[in-house]
């Protein structure tokens, strides 16, 4: 009896019950860090290369506003006009001409005559060193010598299409060079200036629209995982706080009975 009554004997299971209890909740801390820290890092990682290389096409009204242009300036000139937009990894993004929409000019039967703007498109992942870049060449039949196609491609940079309006927005970029042509090609004295549009002009073309920056947009992820880990900080730091006040407040009556 009078060892039961002991301080030293006197509640051996304590310990043990404050021991179990501060191994579960770190168990638990873990486990949220792991899974709320892996989760935010995953998506940032998967956010990071996701839609980055893929090269926008023309907008459906864009194309549609494009083709009957071309079509009137190639019945005023004798010479059929069209576009094509690739992405640098080989795939044809976008094509069409006077023909109609999906419809080429080069190698076409209907077109013995053409001239083709041709623009390759290279976006490259957040992680890749290399910047965005692109490429415009203006293509023509084997009748039009290369020179002249040389000073039609040149004169695109006069309404602002140059690489960097293509790299910002490329499917307007492409269709608005494609409208460019015939003016450009009449300069060139490759046919004679195309016939006024007989129909009420359409809305005029949109400016491009505005780069912004790219840090929101292609950090997000990482954004998220920084604020999953002053989640999981506060977390800590709460679990410790609650924890350290209840064994402050156990201590003295531990003593107290202690002694008693």
């Amino acid at each position: 009896m009078m060892a039961a009554d002991h301080p030293g004997h006197g509640r051996p299971g304590k310990p043990t019950v404050k021991g179990s209890s501060s191994a579960a909740a770190g168990w638990i801390v873990g486990l949220v860090t792991v899974v709320v820290v892996g989760g935010c890092i995953g998506i940032g990682v998967l956010n990071g290369d996701s839609g980055d290389t893929t090269v926008p096409a023309p907008a459906a009204d864009e194309r549609a506003d494009t083709v009957p242009i071309l079509a009137q300036a190639a019945t005023s000139q004798g010479i059929c006009y069209g576009w094509r937009l690739e992405s640098y990894y080989g795939s044809v993004v976008s094509v069409g001409s006077n023909l109609g929409d999906g419809v080429a000019v080069a190698d076409n039967p209907a077109c013995p005559r053409w001239v083709e703007v041709a623009a390759e498109v290279r976006y490259t992942s957040e992680s890749s060193e290399s910047s965005d870049s692109a490429t415009v060449d203006v293509t023509g039949s084997t009748d039009i010598d290369r020179a002249d196609l040389y000073a039609v491609e040149n004169g695109l940079q006069r309404f602002g299409l140059d690489d960097d309006a293509f790299v910002d927005d490329p499917g307007w970029a492409v269709c608005r060079a494609a409208v460019a042509l015939p003016l450009l090609v009449a300069e060139a004295g490759l046919a004679e200036p195309a016939a006024a549009p007989t129909a009420a002009p359409g809305a005029p073309a949109a400016p491009l629209p505005d780069a912004g920056s790219d840090f929101w947009r292609d950090r997000w992820g990482w954004l998220l995982a920084a604020a999953g880990l002053l989640l999981v900080t506060a977390l800590l730091f709460t679990v410790g706080f609650v924890q350290r006040s209840r064994q402050r407040t156990r201590t003295p009556a531990g003593r107290t009975r202690g002694k008693a």
